[in-house]
């Protein structure tokens, strides 16, 4: 669980380093599919990962207005803001928090209850898929997308042997 929320962070990251040498027109552009433009996306992004680690600790969640962020400083700005809350809970996550129920009330007054290990795997799917979306939107820029490889981006470190010659 904590690989892919990392994974998520690295690969956010690096798409906000990728998002510098666009033009704003282009980042702020109405594109077709996701929630509206590129920034509007990670916008999108880091708000729902937010709201649903802060809705399994029973926090309150409130809605953040991407007027306020609509800029990459101001979205960079918002997650380092939010990633703290988010990287602790991920960072205490065990195989007793597997199966704790999740209440989700709905608007029609019914409430969904979850697993919170699949919350916690939509949040990361939810991110991955979004991702696919930059990378389309990447390519209709003119640009090369941000790796969605996993392998080579230092997240799980390898064992060290060390040979006895003696």
């Amino acid at each position: 669980m904590q690989t892919f929320f990392r994974y998520n962070w690295t690969v956010r990251e690096q798409w906000y380093q990728w998002c510098e040498d666009v033009t704003y027109d282009e980042l702020i552009r109405e594109r077709t599919g996701g929630v509206g433009s590129i920034l509007q996306t990670l916008f999108h992004i880091i708000d729902v990962e937010w709201s649903w680690i802060r809705i399994l600790q029973g926090k309150p969640d409130f809605q953040e207005d991407f007027e306020n962020y609509k800029t990459l400083d101001k979205l960079i700005e918002l997650d380092l803001k939010f990633r703290p809350e988010v990287e602790e809970f991920v960072e205490a996550w065990n195989e007793s928090m597997e199966k704790r129920p999740c209440y989700d009330p709905q608007p029609d007054g019914n409430v969904d209850i979850d697993a919170w290990g699949e919350v916690m795997r939509h949040v990361i799917a939810h991110q991955i898929h979004h991702m696919g979306q930059l990378s389309v939107w990447a390519r209709e820029v003119g640009k090369k997308p941000i790796s969605a490889n996993v392998i080579g981006k230092g997240l799980i470190k390898t064992e060290t042997k060390v040979e006895d010659n003696g």
